[in-house]
């Protein structure tokens, strides 16, 4: 098991922490609506990688066998490169694997830096990042709304590592520290570090500013670990004003596959009507807020605070809120499935399974905003699934218990629907923010 996969039983205890902490001191770090579309992304994400990490690792080992220039320094071949040694004198450590590990480890956060930054000022790389910054939250279920399709391009960043001589095995260990090391500084409970860890690491501090929708916040501290790389390439700045988090053209949507893709089709939209090649070129490599002329100028960010912005929300009938709660836990226990199977699974029935995973999620995201779609994208899915159950136990595929619980479980969740189908009211080209709907007609 990777160690991100092997990260998330405590990920999860981290976040349930931080929610005691919230709920003690009575602070709204959390809401349901959102944080079930923070993991939902996340979960797709994760689903995603099982398919897009073959061409991270791909093309990284194969620079690494067939092209590289050298081998990284004073590492010894893969699995050979620890820190202790142990001889006839004892255990003893190996200065040189700790050199070319610290080196390797900073490496990977220098390479990670650029991608990030260049992540936040092309707009191609913004479609594939912009997913995690979408909430309008900051916590800890934030840290794990990721892309599902920012690693298919993310590998010209590092492999320049490859070409250095850092073996995939090397890379891959110092990737994954990275990433978990900034699963914690998602956080609001935690004010600043001592002075000595503000001025090396990226800190919760730091990242709130990174988050910030704020006009002076924007495109700044990009670091993952070390936040020398700001300080060093003028992107740094200090957290003074209390953040407010989103993107500049906010989301409005529980949607997680839409959460994924969004970017990606007002790319396409913008790309249609543009009027020459140079306007087409600049929607999809220019800045993220770039628009022609005759779109009106780039869209600049207006000064905002948190006592000025309204949250998106939506009224769900409680029954509904609970509905979905239910179905996005019941999709988590196939996506871990998938994830640990994944290497012994046919690709028909892997794709399956990531299909399915990638259906209730997204129909939970409709559910919570009352879409007319979800209504009837629900039905069919647990009709499928209810028809799977019989299955199963008229083939004696699956333990009674199970075939049983799920027939049980689809029964009543079409009664939960059908009792609650007025709600369903919104159509799909319907993207208000109802809660600015609301306060519009008061």
């Amino acid at each position: 098991m990777g160690i991100i996969q092997a990260s998330i039983p405590l990920f999860f205890l981290l976040i349930a922490a931080e929610l005691l902490f919230t709920r003690l001191g009575r602070r709204a770090f959390y809401r349901l609506n959102d944080s079930i579309s923070d993991l939902s992304a996340g979960t797709l994400s994760q689903i995603a990688g099982i398919f897009t990490k073959l061409l991270l690792i791909g093309v990284f080992a194969w620079i690494y066998e067939h092209a590289r220039l050298q081998r990284w320094v004073g590492v010894p071949a893969w699995p050979d490169g620890i820190m202790l040694r142990r001889d006839s004198s004892g255990v003893t450590v190996d200065w040189a694997a700790v050199v070319g590990w610290s080196s390797a480890f900073v490496a990977v956060d220098l390479a990670y830096y650029w991608f990030h930054r260049v992540s936040h000022e092309v707009n191609l790389f913004w479609a594939g990042h912009v997913v995690h910054h979408s909430s309008e939250e900051y916590n800890l279920a934030v840290a794990l709304r990721q892309s599902a399709v920012g690693g298919l391009i993310g590998w010209i960043f590092y492999a320049p590592l490859a070409l250095l001589g850092m073996s995939w095995e090397q890379f891959a260990v110092c990737y994954a520290i990275n990433l978990v090391y900034q699963f914690w500084i998602h956080t609001r409970a935690i004010s600043r570090l001592p002075a000595w860890a503000e001025a090396v690491l990226n800190t919760p501090s730091h990242h709130r500013v990174h988050h910030g929708v704020n006009p002076e916040y924007q495109d700044r501290n990009y670091a993952g670990v070390f936040i020398v790389w700001d300080r060093w390439f003028g992107t740094f700045i200090a957290e003074r004003d209390e953040p407010v988090y989103g993107i500049t053209t906010p989301l409005r949507s529980w949607n997680p596959l839409w959460a994924q893709l969004h970017q990606y089709v007002a790319i396409a939209r913008n790309v249609r009507r543009a009027a020459s090649w140079r306007d087409r070129w600049l929607c999809v490599f220019g800045a993220p807020g770039w628009r022609s002329a005759s779109e009106g100028g780039p869209v600049v960010g207006l000064p905002v605070t948190p006592h000025t912005v309204i949250k998106f929300d939506t009224a769900v009938p409680s029954a509904l809120s609970r509905y979905a709660l239910v179905h996005f836990a019941l999709a988590i226990p196939p996506a871990l499935w998938l994830l640990t199977a994944a290497d012994r699974l046919p690709a028909l029935q892997l794709g399956a399974g990531a299909f399915y995973v990638a259906l209730a999620l997204t129909n939970v995201g409709g559910v919570l905003e009352r879409r007319r779609w979800a209504f009837a994208a629900e039905q069919a899915r647990l009709g499928a699934l209810g028809a799977a159950s019989i299955g199963w136990l008229v083939r004696n595929e699956a333990p009674l218990w199970i075939g049983g619980a799920s027939l049980c479980c689809c029964a009543v969740s079409v009664f939960v629907l059908w009792s609650n189908r007025t709600a369903f009211t919104l159509s799909s080209d319907e993207r208000m923010d109802v809660a600015h709907r609301e306060l519009a007609g008061r």
